[in-house]
């Protein structure tokens, strides 16, 4: 059989169970055959051997079943970075770019601000916030030491050297040291929801996506001990859920926090919070 021949009949066979079925398919493709893009065209007419079917074969069944593409090639793509994943990580998100540019838009160029990404997963965030501002030293944080494996990974491979990784539960990590910057993207779906039992969220890990009955466990956690860990005039920016804008905004107001902002996603949904630590705090 044909790449090409492959991808139509294996497309067809995904339709009714994905609706992303041939854009799913072609992504196991390039990854089983080591293409690009431009590849799949050029060469379509190709015979793919019998190694190359098993392989697409497993991956197209687990598809079927509702495993995210990330997972069944190891890699997702964010600010650029290709970043392996594993079901150890959650799988960044495009929405999750804003915190990023957010982050960028408060540190000035070519200065060494402290920085600190809570929970890091998989490194994205603090690996785009290090390649666009190689003058600040980070330091990423993570519970989960399976999770930080995957993100030194990712360091190596784009050869970034100047973040720290560090076990430790949000703050915990950080204990007698101040930033000008912290940022997190927490887990902040509440339990029960239903949410949790659809989509790629049924494959990631739990403990970066539940955050307690209203889902702001985490949030508010981060929220009333970051002003500890932050200098005078330091920013906290956390993503949170899509309609959770307002208590969040309560919470950074009641914690002390000054300048406080929200910022719409890509949707239009209120998705980042900032809140800055007082001058002379």
């Amino acid at each position: 059989m044909s790449l090409s021949e492959y991808l139509t009949h294996a497309g067809t066979e995904l339709a009714p169970l994905s609706p992303s079925a041939r854009a799913d398919v072609e992504a196991l493709a390039m990854h089983v055959c080591g293409l690009d893009r431009a590849g799949l065209v050029t060469h379509g007419p190709d015979t793919l051997n019998p190694e190359q079917l098993r392989q697409l074969d497993a991956l197209v069944r687990r598809r079927a079943r509702g495993e995210p593409i990330a997972y069944l090639t190891g890699r997702r793509e964010f600010w650029s970075l290709d970043l392996k994943v594993t079901a150890q990580t959650l799988i960044p998100r495009p929405e999750t770019e804003l915190l990023v540019e957010l982050a960028l838009a408060r540190i000035p160029a070519q200065t060494p601000w402290d920085v600190a990404d809570l929970g890091t997963g998989s490194g994205a965030v603090a690996l785009a916030l290090a390649r666009e501002r190689p003058a600040c030293r980070l330091i990423a944080t993570d519970v989960s030491p399976a999770a930080l494996t995957v993100a030194r990974d990712n360091a190596r491979s784009h050869g970034i050297v100047h973040v720290t990784f560090r076990e430790g539960h949000w703050l915990a990590a950080l204990a007698g040291e101040r930033f000008d910057l912290l940022v997190s993207n927490p887990p902040y779906i509440r339990d029960g929801d239903p949410h949790l039992d659809a989509g790629d969220v049924r494959f990631e890990p739990g403990i970066a996506l539940r955050a307690g009955t209203d889902g702001l466990a985490a949030i508010r956690e981060i929220a009333t001990g970051a002003q500890d860990h932050l200098k005078p005039g330091g920013w906290l920016l956390l993503e949170h859920g899509y309609d959770q804008a307002q208590a969040v905004r309560e919470m950074f107001v009641l914690a002390g926090y000054h300048d406080c902002a929200s910022y719409l996603d890509f949707a239009g949904h209120a998705r980042i919070i900032a809140g800055r630590r007082a001058e002379d705090g």
